[in-house]
């Protein structure tokens, strides 16, 4: 089957919006963007983007090159802003990514709402996502359940939003030797988890 070429499938995209001026507006404010960014990046800066396979990835890539300074002079928390969304990206593709909640009903031999009311109460982490709804680590079950220890883990990091209860899990702590949460967890070592879970947001608690 041969390719469509990459102009093609532009066009055909734009005609996709042509009953929906909303995102066909939006659509040609992103083109004069990256038109703009296009002309503004050296041979450098536009290689070091294409070289990543993730199209996201890729613009957000080339947005942080230092050719794009000056192209967001009035949004001086640009820079901020990216590397949040490449922390929050790179926390969802962590350890097997991530599932759907009918994905997991399935690997827990539950309904669909079940795994919403353990969501909602705090038993399960899990992040919503425009349009796609809310995507559960995978790295949080393990067999046909739940990691041992997750749950009271969980209940400890209760105050603390989907994103950070992540981090806490696959980021080395000073309180542990420098070794993640998730693979003490792994280990059946629960009460040093516990002792970093307690303090987990302190001031100097890493």
């Amino acid at each position: 089957m041969s390719k469509v070429p990459t102009h093609s499938r532009q066009v055909a995209a734009r005609q996709d919006f042509a009953d929906e001026p909303l995102r066909a507006r939006f659509l040609d404010r992103g083109k004069a963007v990256l038109e703009n960014l296009a002309a503004r990046l050296d041979a450098s800066e536009l290689n070091k983007a294409l070289a990543i396979h993730s199209d996201a990835t890729a613009l957000l890539t080339a947005l942080s090159q230092p050719g794009a300074i000056g192209m967001f002079e009035k949004d001086a928390l640009r820079p901020a802003r990216l590397r949040g969304l490449q922390a929050r990206d790179a926390l969802l593709a962590a350890e097997g990514g991530t599932l759907a909640a009918d994905q997991v009903a399935k690997l827990l031999s539950v309904s669909v709402p079940t795994v919403e009311k353990r969501r909602a109460a705090g038993k399960l982490i899990a992040l919503e996502v425009p349009r796609r709804g809310p995507l559960f680590p995978a790295w949080q079950f393990e067999g046909g359940g739940l990691l041992p220890g997750m749950e009271e883990i969980l209940k400890l990091l209760a105050d603390h939003p989907p994103l950070a209860q992540m981090r806490f899990f696959l980021s080395g702590s000073r309180r542990l030797g420098g070794e993640r949460p998730l693979d003490l967890l792994r280990r059946g070592e629960l009460e040093p988890v516990r002792r970093a879970a307690r303090t987990f947001g302190e001031h100097g608690a890493a």
